[in-house]
């Protein structure tokens, strides 16, 4: 088991929305690290101060990499952490062996090359808001289901060259993995085994017929003095990009949409003023992080905090992004949904040489989706209360589980 030098206080609330901000909030309150229980027993201090955050983020005794600072560790001891740290990727990897990982997806994701997926974007949009009105049917759409989902999945699979037969696969695998509510040991073991198979078989499809996708630019990327990605490296890589590439950008557009239906009056600016809509992107994302907490870093030193708080040499350190941009020591009123906020430099996609590669991509998708659907159905309105939209059950994801709106609501239509 991994080993951690103190007790924990109490367990990680996977109830999502409300309950997880609540308990975020509550840590912040009581220390800067606060020791939490997470599934299968690991212990580990949660971050949740705006400052400890970026001061951790930064910390050169902070590792990413658990196989290399933990020597007791056990690959795949804890299934349901196996998708996040065992794996030899961007996300894993630092100094010198990250740098040469990016190398090799840089290309793919030039600005140039993401702005040219503009009109592909906008092809998306425009189908699934014509599927939208067959579905509604003058009733409640969950536009979660049918909307949100949809674009940002399908964009990514399109980019990776994902067949049609292996996609439900792979999207129903990368749900289960940010599903943290009760998980059976047994299943959260199935899921790392299904996810390298359906990337495997996706790689072989690629090798026999290559296309003009980036699962086939990956095989074939090729950096001066650099050693071509190793078969798990391109694995963990399409894990990586095809998970984060479509399941945080769900959020975005999810979180998005209800702020602006919640909040008349900002919905009235961006709709008054079009060039405001990245300002609304932006407010969400800082809100509404789509990321709850990241698993996992790991301290090579011991590491200070003040207030009697000290984070052992091996302890586990789990920083939540959705913390730092509802703290109101970093952002007054961190509740308001404020798109004339003037601080608008929230961490959802990272910061330093972490940076999100596919931050860009996901700013198109949203800003793509969201004034194409108000623009398709200007009368579009909640069908239940703010309060009442169901979370995704999950510390790590902050999302719904649903989105129920009217497309033509008469009372929209009045005002």
């Amino acid at each position: 088991m991994i080993p951690f030098s103190t007790a924990p206080s109490e367990k990680i609330d996977s109830g999502g929305g409300k309950c997880m901000y609540a308990q975020l909030d509550r840590f912040r309150e009581a220390a800067p690290a606060v020791a939490v229980e997470l599934p299968e027993g690991v212990v580990v201090w949660s971050i949740t101060r705006g400052d400890v955050v970026k001061y951790l983020l930064n910390h050169p005794g902070v590792s990413r990499n658990l196989r290399n600072n933990l020597p007791m560790y056990v690959p795949g001891e804890v299934p349901w952490l196996s998708p996040w740290v065992d794996v030899e990727s961007m996300s894993t990897a630092e100094g010198r062996e990250h740098q040469r990982l990016r190398k090799m997806v840089a290309p793919a994701l030039t600005p140039k090359r993401i702005d040219a997926m503009k009109p592909h974007l906008d092809a998306i949009a425009a189908t699934l808001l014509d599927e939208l009105a067959i579905r509604a049917a003058g009733g409640p759409v969950d536009l979660h289901t049918a909307f949100s989902q949809q674009l940002p999945t399908r964009m990514i699979c399109d980019l990776f060259g994902v067949p049609e037969d292996l996609r439900p696969e792979v999207l129903r695998i990368l749900r289960v993995v940010l599903d943290t509510d009760n998980v059976p040991e047994e299943e959260s073991a199935r899921v790392f085994v299904d996810i390298n198979t359906a990337m495997r078989t996706l790689i072989e499809g690629k090798r026999r017929e290559p296309g003009d996708d980036l699962t086939s630019f990956l095989i074939a990327a090729r950096v001066d003095g650099e050693e071509p990605l190793s078969e798990q490296e391109l694995v963990d890589m399409l894990i990586l990009l095809i998970g984060g590439g479509s399941q945080t950008t769900v959020s975005l557009i999810d979180h998005t949409v209800r702020e602006l239906l919640a909040n008349p009056d900002q919905l009235a600016i961006v709709r008054a003023d079009p060039s405001r809509w990245p300002d609304a992107i932006e407010e969400s994302l800082r809100l509404q992080c789509p990321v709850g907490h990241l698993p996992m870093r790991w301290a090579k030193e011991d590491i200070d905090l003040g207030e009697g708080v000290v984070i052992r040499k091996y302890d586990a350190i789990m920083i939540s992004y959705l913390a730092h941009g509802r703290d109101p020591n970093v952002f007054p009123d961190p509740e308001v949904f404020d798109i004339d906020r003037e601080n608008k430099e929230h961490i959802a996609f990272g910061g330093g040489p972490h940076f999100c590669p596919g931050a860009r991509l996901a700013r198109l998708e949203a800003v793509v989706a969201v004034p194409a659907l108000f623009a398709r159905y200007p009368d579009l309105a909640l069908a239940t209360a703010p309060e009442d939209i169901p979370p995704l059950r999950s510390f790590m994801a902050n999302d719904v589980a649903a989105l129920p709106v009217l497309l033509h609501h008469e009372a929209t239509k009045a005002a």
